[in-house]
């Protein structure tokens, strides 16, 4: 009687602390999105100072109608977000789907490998409303949605078989590791996770990225040939330089790096190309540079290896508890393996408790990208860099006025005007 009295206690501490920490999140991104919106429809009506000789008034006023109408949807999908973890958790969603499989299939690898499959086919059909909402209505009305109703479907059913088809095997790996080797099966897992994540960073370009869009080989020489230059000059190598069809899909423009270690290849949206000048192509380009001159790319891999372990320990640790699962709404089984239930409640009830300390992350990303900036201007020109800044806030839509609270807690990115002082503009 005692154990089971410490049980209960436990489990309802835990459900208090979740509901409270849910609360609490809910109502800080309200008012953080709250102040967000207030903000940029303040200063909707003015270009600032800064930015008057290069932003036109029209630019500015889509930015900011574009920033409010997201800001606002984001507000919706909290709600939505905020609902149906609710309905998984302490409403007893998730435990009426496990015992609806139970009682269908019985205890086994097989059971638990469909509650994680009809977990992931129902939060995909419940969030295909907002999904398609936002692609085909908010980035429709702004001019950024490019892809046809026909792409959207075959990249759906593209996505779903491959998820299929790498998901599955991975998931049933986990599941076996977790029954099948010991108290320690978490460091097993983790490993076998981190292995994962680590072959995917190879065979992604080559292999999966194609099959969505496609990558033409640079053929404009003389950027070519600055791009080269640009790269032997830091000191780096890549497999090759590549064009993505990014215009099939949206309006928006990028440039990144994809793969590892050798596989390392140098990619551009055909959108970018379309709008930057050699310059500024050579001043982005050594900015994402600069990250991997800073080791910005390692300390973030190392990072995410840390707090997975961390994760998977505490995993570990909870998944044997059965307040755990009693305290998120879910009755475990006394006799059979609870490995599923476990996975899906710690990926539902972690994202609430790490929101708090997303601003560190934030800030560091911020601090990262200044690094990176500093290093672009000493590489090639200063101005260019600027110039290819602005226009990517352009032709994205990027407010130039977002409240400072906000970015501070959100923003991966500094605000633009932070970024131009920086580089002397």
């Amino acid at each position: 009687m005692p154990e089971a009295s410490s049980t209960l206690n436990l489990a309802l501490l835990l459900t208090s602390v979740f509901a409270l920490a849910l609360v609490a999140s809910v109502l800080l991104r309200l008012w953080l999105s709250s102040r967000q919106i207030r903000h940029v429809a303040q200063h909707r009506a003015m270009v600032p100072a800064p930015f008057a000789r290069s932003i036109s008034l029209a630019a500015h006023q889509k930015a900011a109608d574009y920033t409010i109408a997201k800001s606002q949807f984001g507000m919706l999908e909290l709600a939505w977000s905020t609902a149906t973890l609710m309905a998984w958790t302490l409403l007893g969603g998730l435990d009426a789907l496990n015992q609806a499989l139970l009682g269908w299939l019985g205890a086994g690898m097989v059971q638990q490998l469909a509650l994680l499959g009809g977990f992931v086919l129902i939060g995909g059909l419940l969030d295909l409303p907002l999904s398609l909402y936002q692609t085909f209505v908010i980035e429709e009305r702004f001019g950024f949605n490019k892809i046809t109703w026909r792409l959207w479907l075959g990249d759906l059913l593209k996505s779903s078989l491959l998820g299929v088809l790498i998901g599955l095997p991975l998931a049933s790996l986990i599941l076996w590791l977790m029954g099948s080797t010991g108290r320690f099966w978490w460091l097993w897992a983790w490993s076998t996770w981190m292995g994962f994540s680590l072959l995917m960073m190879v065979i992604f370009p080559t292999f999966i990225a194609p099959l969505f869009n496609k990558f033409q080989p640079l053929e404009d020489e003389t950027l070519k040939a600055r791009v080269t230059a640009l790269m032997q000059r830091c000191g780096f190598s890549a497999k090759g330089l590549f064009v993505m069809d990014g215009s099939r899909r949206s309006a928006h423009g990028n440039a990144y790096f994809t793969g590892f270690g050798a596989a390392k290849r140098v990619v551009f949206f055909d959108t970018l190309l379309s709008k930057l000048s050699p310059a500024e192509v050579d001043a982005v380009l050594a900015h994402e540079l600069g990250h991997f001159k800073h080791k910005h790319i390692l300390k973030r891999l190392i990072g995410v290896f840390a707090f997975s372990l961390a994760g998977f320990a505490l995993l570990g640790w909870v998944s044997g508890q059965v307040w755990f699962f009693a305290g998120l709404g879910v009755q475990p089984s006394l006799t059979g393996a609870n490995d599923a239930l476990a996975l899906l409640l710690f990926m539902l009830v972690v994202p609430v408790f790490s929101f708090f300390v997303s601003p560190l992350m934030a800030r560091m990303s911020r601090r990262h990208e200044f690094e990176a900036d500093a290093y672009a201007v000493a590489q090639t020109d200063g101005q260019a860099l600027a110039s290819a800044l602005l226009k990517l806030y352009e032709d994205n839509a990027s407010t130039l006025t977002p409240d400072p609270v906000f970015a501070n807690f959100y923003y991966s990115h500094p605000p633009a005007s932070e970024r131009l002082v920086r580089l002397g503009t």
